[in-house]
């Protein structure tokens, strides 16, 4: 009995390292796109802030 024990705890261990390791990987994933997303943000972000302001001054004049 305790070496069916023993081998099932064995053979779930693995499952437990690699869920732990996906969870690593999609953290690093999560973080690469806020990095990303920063990015454009801080290149891009005066250009989005005109065509907002413009389509606010089309609005306020129709």
């Amino acid at each position: 009995m305790l070496t069916k024990l023993y081998t099932w705890a064995q053979a779930r261990k693995p499952a437990r390292e690699e869920e732990g390791q996906s969870l690593a990987e999609y953290g690093l994933i999560l973080a690469l796109i806020a990095v990303v997303v920063m990015g454009t943000l801080a290149t891009l972000g005066d250009e989005i802030d005109n065509v907002f302001d413009g389509v606010v001054e089309q609005l306020r004049g129709s």
